[in-house]
């Protein structure tokens, strides 16, 4: 049979919060009870994602709710998200709950790009794409085999203090042998890391060393994305 439609029910501590945040992101409520059970539908486009209320003792932070969305294209609609955030918030939610990450090649998930929201339930709704990046032509450098390890522990298993640790050894054995623009790309994610830890000093560090890097004006319209979260990481500081 075709043309079947999946609908994920997905656990909170409020419905009421959870038609906030992702109508923020651009869903509309198509369905709303308090009795007998809290639920609410909430639908963007053709993505229908559906929540319960659980018991005050719930807590977001002990959340296993998950699911797996497949999108044409992650960068799109992370824009689409990035833009209702900085419109309710004046910036990104890097950290704590709710939170999200930024697109990236997945080297767990045969090099698809991906990126994570997780909302104010806990829950991670992780949004891929459908066809992988195309392979890069070049050897990959050692100082990007960390970041891919890194982004695997910090993006996918929630476990930025180990993807730290990768990249701080990464980024002190490859600082002299790593072009400009795979030291952007580590130093970026370093910083994103340390928000995310609430590390100011750490993240502050990373982006001074992110700023002062000598990149042509060909390496920076390549590097538009890092460049942006610079930008957003920044801002969240207070810089």
């Amino acid at each position: 049979m075709a043309n079947e439609i999946a609908i994920p029910l997905l656990p909170c501590r409020s419905i009421d919060e959870m038609v906030d945040f992702y109508t923020m992101l651009g869903f509309r409520q198509v369905y709303y009870q308090v009795r007998p059970n809290p639920y609410v539908l909430l639908k963007r486009e053709d993505l229908q994602l559906g929540f319960f209320g659980m018991p005050e003792a719930f807590t977001p932070e002990d959340s296993y709710g998950t699911c797996a969305i497949v999108v044409p294209d992650t960068a799109e609609l992370f824009e689409a998200f990035a833009a209702g955030m900085r419109a309710a918030h004046g910036k990104l939610l890097v950290s704590g709950i709710p939170r999200m990450t930024r697109p990236r090649r997945r080297k767990n998930d045969g090099n698809h790009s991906g990126f994570a929201v997780i909302d104010p339930g806990g829950n991670w709704i992780r949004f891929t794409t459908a066809r992988p990046l195309p392979e890069k032509e070049e050897a990959t450098s050692r100082l990007t085999t960390s970041l891919d390890r890194a982004v695997v522990m910090g993006d996918s298993n929630g476990n930025h203090e180990r993807a730290a640790e990768i990249l701080d050894g990464a980024l002190e054995r490859d600082k002299d042998t790593a072009s400009a623009a795979e030291l952007l790309e580590a130093l970026v994610y370093r910083a994103e890391l340390a928000v995310r830890a609430k590390d100011r000093a750490a993240a502050g560090h990373a982006l001074a060393r992110a700023r002062a890097l000598p990149l042509t004006e060909a390496e920076r319209e390549q590097l538009a994305q890092p460049l942006a979260a610079i930008d957003d990481l920044e801002a969240v500081l207070g810089l």
